[in-house]
Protein backbone atom coordinates (compact mmCIF):
# COMPACT_ATOMS: atom_id res chain seq x y z
CA UNK A 1 0.00 0.00 0.00
CA UNK A 2 1.26 3.19 -1.09
CA UNK A 3 1.49 6.43 1.85
CA UNK A 4 -0.83 8.91 -0.61
CA UNK A 5 -0.72 10.85 2.69
CA UNK A 6 3.26 11.06 2.51
CA UNK A 7 3.01 11.67 -1.58
CA UNK A 8 0.71 14.31 -2.11
CA UNK A 9 2.79 16.64 1.11
CA UNK A 10 5.68 16.12 -0.79
CA UNK A 11 4.10 17.34 -4.20
CA UNK A 12 2.70 20.07 -2.20
CA UNK A 13 6.23 20.59 -0.85
CA UNK A 14 7.17 21.43 -4.08
CA UNK A 15 4.50 24.30 -4.68
CA UNK A 16 7.33 26.67 -5.72
CA UNK A 17 9.18 24.45 -8.11
CA UNK A 18 8.46 24.58 -11.67
CA UNK A 19 5.65 22.34 -12.31
CA UNK A 20 6.17 19.36 -14.33
CA UNK A 21 9.20 18.92 -12.29
CA UNK A 22 7.60 18.95 -9.28
CA UNK A 23 5.40 15.76 -10.19
CA UNK A 24 7.84 13.97 -12.46
CA UNK A 25 10.09 13.78 -8.88
CA UNK A 26 6.91 13.49 -6.37
CA UNK A 27 5.81 10.41 -8.69
CA UNK A 28 9.13 8.30 -8.73
CA UNK A 29 9.16 9.20 -4.56
CA UNK A 30 5.84 7.17 -4.65
CA UNK A 31 7.52 4.70 -7.03
CA UNK A 32 9.95 4.23 -4.06
CA UNK A 33 7.43 4.70 -1.73
CA UNK A 34 5.78 1.15 -3.40
CA UNK A 35 9.13 -0.93 -2.95
CA UNK A 36 9.35 -0.71 0.89
CA UNK A 37 5.25 -1.63 2.40
CA UNK A 38 3.60 -0.96 4.97
CA UNK A 39 2.96 -3.18 7.84
CA UNK A 40 0.10 -5.25 7.42
CA UNK A 41 -2.06 -4.14 10.57
CA UNK A 42 -3.79 -6.59 12.42
CA UNK A 43 -7.07 -5.99 13.82
CA UNK A 44 -9.05 -7.82 16.49
CA UNK A 45 -12.90 -7.24 17.28
CA UNK A 46 -14.03 -8.91 20.49
CA UNK A 47 -17.52 -9.01 21.03
CA UNK A 48 -19.14 -10.65 24.26
CA UNK A 49 -22.41 -13.44 23.47
CA UNK A 50 -25.48 -12.01 24.62
CA UNK A 51 -23.64 -9.93 27.33
CA UNK A 52 -26.57 -8.80 29.58
CA UNK A 53 -28.53 -11.74 29.77
CA UNK A 54 -25.57 -13.68 29.89
CA UNK A 55 -24.46 -11.94 33.15
CA UNK A 56 -28.00 -12.78 34.04
CA UNK A 57 -27.71 -16.40 33.40
CA UNK A 58 -24.23 -16.12 35.04
CA UNK A 59 -25.97 -14.83 37.91
CA UNK A 60 -29.07 -16.79 38.31
CA UNK A 61 -28.53 -20.62 36.36
CA UNK A 62 -32.20 -21.14 36.61
CA UNK A 63 -32.36 -19.02 33.56
CA UNK A 64 -30.55 -21.37 31.66
CA UNK A 65 -32.52 -23.01 28.88
CA UNK A 66 -35.38 -20.65 29.26
CA UNK A 67 -36.01 -18.02 26.52
CA UNK A 68 -34.86 -14.60 28.13
CA UNK A 69 -35.01 -11.06 27.69
CA UNK A 70 -33.08 -8.14 29.28
CA UNK A 71 -35.34 -5.52 29.31
CA UNK A 72 -38.40 -3.15 31.06
CA UNK A 73 -41.32 -5.30 31.27
CA UNK A 74 -43.78 -2.41 30.72
CA UNK A 75 -46.25 -1.34 28.61
CA UNK A 76 -43.43 0.89 26.40
CA UNK A 77 -40.29 -1.53 27.17
CA UNK A 78 -37.71 -2.79 24.57
CA UNK A 79 -35.77 -5.42 24.24
CA UNK A 80 -32.09 -4.83 25.33
CA UNK A 81 -30.57 -8.41 24.61
CA UNK A 82 -32.01 -11.63 23.91
CA UNK A 83 -30.47 -14.97 24.87
CA UNK A 84 -29.90 -17.31 21.91
CA UNK A 85 -33.04 -19.73 22.65
CA UNK A 86 -35.35 -16.57 22.31
CA UNK A 87 -33.61 -15.52 19.02
CA UNK A 88 -35.33 -18.75 17.99
CA UNK A 89 -38.61 -16.97 18.55
CA UNK A 90 -37.51 -14.14 16.60
CA UNK A 91 -37.07 -11.99 19.53
CA UNK A 92 -34.30 -9.03 18.60
CA UNK A 93 -32.69 -6.41 20.43
CA UNK A 94 -35.01 -3.33 20.06
CA UNK A 95 -38.07 -5.25 19.35
CA UNK A 96 -40.99 -3.98 22.07
CA UNK A 97 -41.63 -6.20 25.22
CA UNK A 98 -45.01 -6.36 24.20
CA UNK A 99 -44.71 -7.92 20.83
CA UNK A 100 -42.11 -10.09 22.57
CA UNK A 101 -44.16 -11.62 24.57
CA UNK A 102 -46.68 -12.88 21.84
CA UNK A 103 -43.59 -14.24 19.68
CA UNK A 104 -43.23 -16.51 22.99
CA UNK A 105 -45.71 -16.53 25.57
CA UNK A 106 -42.97 -18.31 28.02
CA UNK A 107 -40.66 -15.61 27.78
CA UNK A 108 -38.40 -14.05 30.81
CA UNK A 109 -37.99 -11.05 30.90
CA UNK A 110 -35.43 -9.70 33.85
CA UNK A 111 -34.52 -5.71 34.65
CA UNK A 112 -31.19 -4.69 33.41
CA UNK A 113 -28.23 -4.41 36.39
CA UNK A 114 -26.16 -2.09 34.95
CA UNK A 115 -23.58 -1.96 37.57
CA UNK A 116 -22.70 -5.71 37.43
CA UNK A 117 -22.75 -5.12 33.08
CA UNK A 118 -19.89 -2.52 33.83
CA UNK A 119 -18.33 -4.57 36.78
CA UNK A 120 -18.34 -7.72 34.08
CA UNK A 121 -16.80 -5.16 31.56
CA UNK A 122 -14.00 -3.87 33.34
CA UNK A 123 -12.64 -7.76 33.91
CA UNK A 124 -12.76 -8.09 30.14
CA UNK A 125 -10.94 -5.33 29.41
CA UNK A 126 -7.87 -5.77 32.16
CA UNK A 127 -7.29 -9.16 29.96
CA UNK A 128 -7.15 -6.79 26.70
CA UNK A 129 -4.86 -4.53 28.22
CA UNK A 130 -2.52 -7.87 28.94
CA UNK A 131 -1.92 -7.88 25.23
CA UNK A 132 -2.25 -4.54 23.78
CA UNK A 133 -3.47 -0.57 25.06
CA UNK A 134 -4.62 0.12 21.82
CA UNK A 135 -8.07 -0.65 22.89
CA UNK A 136 -11.64 1.09 21.04
CA UNK A 137 -14.84 0.36 23.28
CA UNK A 138 -17.67 0.43 21.31
CA UNK A 139 -19.74 -0.35 24.36
CA UNK A 140 -19.45 -2.44 27.49
CA UNK A 141 -19.65 -5.79 25.04
CA UNK A 142 -17.64 -5.15 22.32
CA UNK A 143 -13.89 -3.42 21.66
CA UNK A 144 -11.65 -3.29 18.72
CA UNK A 145 -8.17 -4.37 19.37
CA UNK A 146 -4.68 -3.49 17.28
CA UNK A 147 -2.98 -6.12 18.10
CA UNK A 148 0.23 -5.38 15.39
CA UNK A 149 2.38 -4.63 18.00
CA UNK A 150 1.29 -6.62 20.76
CA UNK A 151 2.97 -6.73 24.50
CA UNK A 152 3.45 -10.52 24.06
CA UNK A 153 5.40 -10.10 20.98
CA UNK A 154 2.87 -12.74 19.49
CA UNK A 155 3.24 -12.73 15.39
CA UNK A 156 -0.52 -14.45 14.66
CA UNK A 157 -3.28 -12.53 15.43
CA UNK A 158 -5.63 -15.63 15.84
CA UNK A 159 -3.39 -16.80 18.67
CA UNK A 160 -3.95 -13.97 20.46
CA UNK A 161 -7.49 -13.86 19.96
CA UNK A 162 -7.65 -17.68 21.18
CA UNK A 163 -6.13 -16.69 24.19
CA UNK A 164 -8.71 -13.86 24.97
CA UNK A 165 -11.42 -15.93 24.45
CA UNK A 166 -9.96 -18.87 26.68
CA UNK A 167 -9.03 -15.65 29.41
CA UNK A 168 -12.39 -14.40 29.34
CA UNK A 169 -13.98 -17.92 29.89
CA UNK A 170 -11.62 -18.92 32.94
CA UNK A 171 -12.03 -15.14 34.63
CA UNK A 172 -15.79 -14.58 33.79
CA UNK A 173 -17.47 -17.86 33.04
CA UNK A 174 -18.37 -15.82 29.92
CA UNK A 175 -17.23 -16.88 26.02
CA UNK A 176 -16.37 -14.16 23.64
CA UNK A 177 -16.65 -14.43 19.72
CA UNK A 178 -13.66 -12.70 17.94
CA UNK A 179 -13.27 -11.84 14.42
CA UNK A 180 -9.38 -11.19 13.43
CA UNK A 181 -8.74 -9.07 10.08
CA UNK A 182 -6.32 -6.44 8.59
CA UNK A 183 -8.91 -3.96 9.39
CA UNK A 184 -11.89 -2.79 11.52
CA UNK A 185 -14.51 -3.26 8.92
CA UNK A 186 -13.75 -6.82 8.23
CA UNK A 187 -13.14 -7.86 11.58
CA UNK A 188 -16.84 -6.81 12.50
CA UNK A 189 -18.26 -8.53 10.55
CA UNK A 190 -15.92 -11.54 11.05
CA UNK A 191 -16.91 -11.39 14.62
CA UNK A 192 -20.42 -12.21 13.86
CA UNK A 193 -19.89 -14.97 11.14
CA UNK A 194 -19.70 -18.25 14.03
CA UNK A 195 -21.38 -17.05 16.98
CA UNK A 196 -21.32 -17.62 19.56
CA UNK A 197 -18.19 -18.64 21.28
CA UNK A 198 -16.75 -18.18 17.63
CA UNK A 199 -13.51 -17.15 16.16
CA UNK A 200 -13.22 -16.42 12.14
CA UNK A 201 -9.83 -14.70 10.75
CA UNK A 202 -10.57 -12.89 7.18
CA UNK A 203 -7.12 -13.24 5.86
CA UNK A 204 -6.18 -10.03 2.76
CA UNK A 205 -5.72 -12.61 -0.23
CA UNK A 206 -9.40 -13.98 0.40
CA UNK A 207 -10.80 -10.38 1.42
CA UNK A 208 -12.61 -9.81 -2.03
CA UNK A 209 -13.98 -13.58 -1.93
CA UNK A 210 -15.86 -12.88 1.56
CA UNK A 211 -17.32 -9.68 0.93
CA UNK A 212 -18.48 -10.72 -2.40
CA UNK A 213 -20.80 -13.30 -0.69
CA UNK A 214 -21.71 -10.34 1.62
CA UNK A 215 -25.36 -8.94 1.72
CA UNK A 216 -25.03 -4.96 2.26
CA UNK A 217 -26.66 -5.22 4.96
CA UNK A 218 -24.27 -6.59 6.77
CA UNK A 219 -21.19 -3.38 5.64
CA UNK A 220 -21.27 -0.69 8.42
CA UNK A 221 -23.28 2.15 7.80
CA UNK A 222 -25.70 0.31 5.83
CA UNK A 223 -28.95 0.99 7.95
CA UNK A 224 -32.81 -0.02 6.67
CA UNK A 225 -33.22 2.80 4.64
CA UNK A 226 -30.03 2.33 2.69
CA UNK A 227 -30.09 -1.50 2.41
CA UNK A 228 -33.85 -0.82 0.76
CA UNK A 229 -32.47 2.36 -1.37
CA UNK A 230 -29.42 -0.68 -2.21
CA UNK A 231 -31.90 -3.24 -3.51
CA UNK A 232 -34.33 -0.79 -5.52
CA UNK A 233 -30.82 -0.13 -7.46
CA UNK A 234 -30.04 -4.11 -7.94
CA UNK A 235 -27.54 -4.35 -5.43
CA UNK A 236 -27.98 -7.11 -2.71
CA UNK A 237 -24.06 -8.35 -2.49
CA UNK A 238 -20.65 -6.79 -1.76
CA UNK A 239 -19.69 -8.17 -5.56
CA UNK A 240 -22.38 -6.14 -6.75
CA UNK A 241 -22.00 -3.30 -5.12
CA UNK A 242 -18.03 -3.37 -5.85
CA UNK A 243 -19.62 -3.12 -9.50
CA UNK A 244 -20.80 0.79 -9.09
CA UNK A 245 -18.56 3.34 -10.16
CA UNK A 246 -17.56 5.64 -7.38
CA UNK A 247 -19.71 8.58 -8.89
CA UNK A 248 -22.55 6.52 -8.97
CA UNK A 249 -22.55 5.67 -5.29
CA UNK A 250 -21.27 9.68 -4.41
CA UNK A 251 -24.49 10.28 -6.26
CA UNK A 252 -26.84 8.23 -4.37
CA UNK A 253 -25.26 8.64 -0.20
CA UNK A 254 -23.15 11.19 -0.54
CA UNK A 255 -20.36 10.80 1.47
CA UNK A 256 -20.93 7.56 1.99
CA UNK A 257 -20.77 6.28 -0.83
CA UNK A 258 -16.98 6.76 -0.78
CA UNK A 259 -17.10 4.79 2.25
CA UNK A 260 -19.11 1.96 0.57
CA UNK A 261 -16.78 2.12 -2.31
CA UNK A 262 -13.52 1.38 -0.43
CA UNK A 263 -15.51 -1.08 1.94
CA UNK A 264 -16.68 -3.24 -0.96
CA UNK A 265 -13.24 -3.49 -2.21
CA UNK A 266 -11.70 -4.43 1.21
CA UNK A 267 -10.19 -0.80 1.70
CA UNK A 268 -10.92 0.33 5.56
CA UNK A 269 -7.88 2.73 7.11
CA UNK A 270 -9.86 3.98 10.06
CA UNK A 271 -7.68 3.49 12.92
CA UNK A 272 -8.28 1.45 16.66
CA UNK A 273 -9.10 4.88 18.66
CA UNK A 274 -8.43 5.10 22.09
CA UNK A 275 -9.73 8.26 23.11
CA UNK A 276 -12.78 10.05 21.49
CA UNK A 277 -14.14 13.70 21.54
CA UNK A 278 -17.89 14.10 23.26
CA UNK A 279 -19.67 15.49 19.95
CA UNK A 280 -23.05 15.98 21.87
CA UNK A 281 -24.95 15.68 25.37
CA UNK A 282 -28.41 14.82 25.18
CA UNK A 283 -31.59 13.13 26.58
CA UNK A 284 -35.06 11.75 25.85
CA UNK A 285 -37.98 9.88 27.61
CA UNK A 286 -40.52 7.58 26.03
CA UNK A 287 -43.64 7.93 27.73
CA UNK A 288 -46.37 5.33 28.96
CA UNK A 289 -48.87 6.81 27.25
CA UNK A 290 -48.57 9.30 24.05
CA UNK A 291 -48.55 12.68 24.18
CA UNK A 292 -51.54 14.68 22.09
CA UNK A 293 -51.15 18.36 23.10
CA UNK A 294 -48.54 20.85 22.53
CA UNK A 295 -49.24 21.86 26.38
CA UNK A 296 -48.22 18.53 27.30
CA UNK A 297 -45.37 18.23 25.51
CA UNK A 298 -44.28 22.02 26.36
CA UNK A 299 -44.18 20.56 30.53
CA UNK A 300 -42.24 17.18 29.42
CA UNK A 301 -39.77 19.72 27.75
CA UNK A 302 -39.45 21.41 30.34
CA UNK A 303 -38.58 18.48 31.99
CA UNK A 304 -35.66 17.41 29.95
CA UNK A 305 -34.31 21.25 29.52
CA UNK A 306 -33.53 20.81 33.28
CA UNK A 307 -32.20 17.92 33.14
CA UNK A 308 -29.82 18.73 30.08
CA UNK A 309 -28.64 22.08 31.65
CA UNK A 310 -27.45 19.71 34.43
CA UNK A 311 -25.74 16.89 32.12
CA UNK A 312 -23.56 20.18 30.54
CA UNK A 313 -22.92 21.32 33.46
CA UNK A 314 -21.36 17.93 34.52
CA UNK A 315 -19.28 17.26 31.27
CA UNK A 316 -18.14 20.73 30.87
CA UNK A 317 -20.18 20.56 27.62
CA UNK A 318 -20.01 23.76 25.11
CA UNK A 319 -22.13 23.11 21.93
CA UNK A 320 -24.25 25.92 19.59
CA UNK A 321 -26.47 23.55 18.10
CA UNK A 322 -29.87 22.13 19.98
CA UNK A 323 -31.50 19.00 18.04
CA UNK A 324 -35.13 18.53 18.73
CA UNK A 325 -36.37 14.85 18.12
CA UNK A 326 -39.73 13.93 17.95
CA UNK A 327 -41.02 9.80 17.35
CA UNK A 328 -44.94 9.23 16.86
CA UNK A 329 -47.01 6.75 17.89
CA UNK A 330 -46.41 4.77 14.64
CA UNK A 331 -42.62 4.76 15.04
CA UNK A 332 -42.05 7.24 12.60
CA UNK A 333 -39.73 10.04 13.73
CA UNK A 334 -38.15 13.47 13.08
CA UNK A 335 -35.62 15.89 14.26
CA UNK A 336 -34.85 19.51 14.03
CA UNK A 337 -32.30 21.49 15.00
CA UNK A 338 -30.91 25.33 15.37
CA UNK A 339 -27.59 26.48 15.62
CA UNK A 340 -26.60 29.53 17.52
CA UNK A 341 -24.32 32.23 17.30
CA UNK A 342 -23.75 31.70 21.48
CA UNK A 343 -23.64 28.31 23.73
CA UNK A 344 -26.30 26.64 24.72
CA UNK A 345 -25.66 26.18 28.52
CA UNK A 346 -29.09 27.53 30.14
CA UNK A 347 -32.46 25.64 30.77
CA UNK A 348 -34.34 29.41 29.51
CA UNK A 349 -32.28 29.50 26.37
CA UNK A 350 -32.82 25.70 25.92
CA UNK A 351 -36.54 25.80 26.48
CA UNK A 352 -36.64 28.63 24.47
CA UNK A 353 -35.20 27.36 21.06
CA UNK A 354 -37.16 23.69 21.87
CA UNK A 355 -40.50 25.51 21.73
CA UNK A 356 -39.51 27.45 18.35
CA UNK A 357 -38.18 23.67 17.03
CA UNK A 358 -41.16 21.95 18.06
CA UNK A 359 -43.72 24.49 16.27
CA UNK A 360 -41.53 23.21 13.08
CA UNK A 361 -42.54 19.90 13.57
CA UNK A 362 -45.97 18.63 11.38
CA UNK A 363 -47.66 15.86 13.63
CA UNK A 364 -50.56 15.37 11.07
CA UNK A 365 -52.51 14.51 13.60
CA UNK A 366 -50.31 11.72 15.14
CA UNK A 367 -49.44 11.58 18.83
CA UNK A 368 -45.90 11.48 20.05
CA UNK A 369 -44.44 8.48 22.42
CA UNK A 370 -40.96 9.84 22.74
CA UNK A 371 -39.11 13.09 23.26
CA UNK A 372 -35.54 14.40 23.21
CA UNK A 373 -33.03 17.00 23.03
CA UNK A 374 -29.52 17.07 22.56
CA UNK A 375 -26.84 19.96 22.03
CA UNK A 376 -24.36 19.33 19.62
CA UNK A 377 -21.86 21.39 17.39
CA UNK A 378 -19.20 21.71 20.68
CA UNK A 379 -17.09 24.71 20.68
CA UNK A 380 -13.82 23.37 21.21
CA UNK A 381 -13.84 21.38 17.89
CA UNK A 382 -14.26 24.50 15.50
CA UNK A 383 -11.35 26.14 17.96
CA UNK A 384 -9.37 22.85 16.48
CA UNK A 385 -10.20 23.27 12.87
CA UNK A 386 -6.93 24.06 11.34
CA UNK A 387 -6.30 24.93 7.63
CA UNK A 388 -7.75 22.26 5.11
CA UNK A 389 -5.47 20.15 3.49
CA UNK A 390 -5.24 20.24 -0.22
CA UNK A 391 -5.74 16.85 -1.74
CA UNK A 392 -4.67 15.77 -5.11
CA UNK A 393 -6.37 13.00 -7.15
CA UNK A 394 -4.38 10.37 -8.29
CA UNK A 395 -4.53 8.89 -11.29
CA UNK A 396 -5.14 4.93 -10.60
CA UNK A 397 -2.21 2.28 -9.88
CA UNK A 398 -2.12 -1.02 -9.74
CA UNK A 399 -2.36 -3.14 -6.42
CA UNK A 400 0.55 -2.82 -4.60
CA UNK A 401 1.87 -6.37 -3.88
CA UNK A 402 1.46 -6.22 -0.27
CA UNK A 403 -2.38 -6.37 -0.67
CA UNK A 404 -1.96 -10.46 -0.97
CA UNK A 405 0.23 -10.47 2.41
CA UNK A 406 -0.87 -12.53 5.00
CA UNK A 407 -2.54 -11.85 8.32
CA UNK A 408 -2.25 -14.85 10.87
Amino acid sequence: MCNFTAAKLYILCMDGLEPFYGWTVAMKWCLCAWKKPMKQRKIIHVDMDAFYVSVEELDDPSLKGKPVVVGHDGPRGVVSTANYVARKYGIHSALPIAMAHRLCPKLVVVEPHFNRYKEVSRQVHEIFHEYTDLIEPLSLDEAYLDVTDNKRGMDMAVDIAREIKQKIRQVTGLTASAGVSYCKFLAKVASDFRKPDGLCTVHPERALDFIDNLKVEQLWGVGEKTAQHMHKMGVFTGKQLRGLTLQQLTTQFGKMGRVFYNFARGIDNRPVVTEWVRKSVGCERTYLKDLTSQEDMLAELDILADELEGRLARNSFKGRTLVLKVKFSDFQQTTHSITENIVIEHKDKIMTLAKALLDEVDFQQKSVRLLGITVTNPVEEEMQRGPVQLYIEWPPFPQPDEDTTQVT
